[in-house]
């Protein structure tokens, strides 16, 4: 088995909860398209991220059926692993900063795989929501303190990918609702990740969280 680390991204004020993410940073090791697939496929976490070039941070990023252009947690955390100015994506040159506890990428809406945005009354409503059946992919909220930009987010994958119900801390989602919204916000998502987000000039968002290495 090829080496990797095991990350956990967006994670809690208390180092709790956020998204695992697995990081192969030797991703010569693992060339080819088709053996990147199958390895992001027996690990098994929603995505999974091989380093081509750690001093350039050239990134490649896989779920467990299919290769993203772009994704949001898989950014953050490789950019809290690499400490590097920015990420080389197929989508674009992703922004990097490290901000105390935080890490923070900068990246496009039009980037982000679509989601449907569906907003509720209340995040009690949020909370209360079961598992819908598969097809479309919700990413459904509400604001807990509007005028704080406070809101509480689940995320469903409608895809079933890898088995996932829900996904714990989705940045790329986060990034939509951000660019619609046109505000900063500090997300509650799943049962406890945290994701702060703040649009920016010409089109850009910035996306941040807690990282912590898992194994």
């Amino acid at each position: 088995m090829t080496d990797y680390d095991v990350l956990r991204v967006f994670c809690g004020p208390s180092g709790g909860y956020g998204n695992e993410l697995g990081v192969v940073r030797d991703g010569s090791r693992v060339p080819g398209r088709d053996d990147r697939q199958a390895l992001a496929a027996k690990l098994g976490f929603s995505e999974t991220v091989f380093v081509d070039d750690p001093e350039r941070g050239v990134i490649d990023i896989y779920t467990p059926a299919s290769r993203l252009p772009f994704a949001g947690h898989p950014c953050v955390g490789t950019a809290w692993l690499l400490d590097v100015p920015e990420l080389l994506t197929p989508a674009g040159q992703v922004g990097t900063r490290l901000d105390g506890e935080f890490t923070w990428i900068e990246a496009r809406a039009e980037w982000a795989p679509p989601r449907t945005l569906r907003q509720y009354a209340s995040a009690a409503e949020v909370d209360a929501l079961q598992v819908p059946p598969p097809g479309e992919w919700i990413y459904a909220w509400a604001w807990e303190d509007e005028a704080a930009g406070r809101v509480r987010a689940r995320a469903f994958p409608g895809a079933r990918t890898g088995g996932i119900d829900e996904d714990e801390a989705t940045g790329a989602a986060a990034l939509l609702l951000t660019d619609r919204l046109g505000r900063a916000l500090n997300i509650t998502q799943g049962r406890g990740s945290q994701i702060l987000t703040a649009p920016q000039p010409h089109g850009w968002v910035e996306v941040g969280g807690r990282v912590v290495l898992e194994r």
